[in-house]
């Protein structure tokens, strides 16, 4: 969804998801988001290294509805695909949203809830990044990817991820 302008009034809701990638031996997939995330350009390894992340179109989308549409947007990948499961893990967070991006909100908007889910998908997955989103993508191990996020609640989601996928 774009940005709202005067032109353009619509809000982004928010409510969204976060989406941590993963192959079944707990390669996590990363995207270098591209300009535009308001840190300078010396910030965080010159980076803003995340998980699939996206606002829902509508109040009434589903979560799970999200989730895939936005796995899908960025990354090309079909959850639905043979050998993916997706999990919702019935985990929320709460957290402000960057000052950078209130302009994105209705007015009064300080505040996100973002569903965790994890898609888990065989290794030899083909990633097809948006390109008007991220300009770069690694396959980490867990614990190597958490320390590579930005974002602290896509670095604390993936440091749960080997509780949520115990089989």
């Amino acid at each position: 969804m774009s940005d709202a302008t005067p032109s353009s009034p619509r809000w982004k809701i928010p409510q969204s998801v976060l989406v941590i990638i993963h192959t079944p031996d707990l390669q996590v997939l990363l995207m270098k988001r591209t300009h535009g995330t308001g840190e300078s350009d010396t910030a965080k390894d010159n980076a803003f290294w995340q998980c699939v992340t996206g606002s829902k179109d509508h109040e009434d989308e589903p979560f799970w509805e999200t989730a895939r549409r936005e796995v899908l947007e960025e990354t090309g990948i079909d959850t639905h695909a043979p050998g993916s499961i997706l999990r919702d893990w019935n985990l929320e967070n709460v957290y402000s949203i960057y000052p950078q991006w209130l302009h994105r909100y209705a007015p009064g908007v300080r505040e996100n809830t973002e569903r965790v889910f994890s898609l888990e998908v065989p290794e030899e997955t083909r990633v097809v990044l948006n390109p008007r989103e991220h300009t770069a993508y690694e396959w980490k191990d867990w614990r190597a990817a958490a320390d590579r996020c930005y974002s602290s609640s896509n670095c604390e989601a993936i440091l749960w991820l080997p509780r949520f996928v115990r089989r």
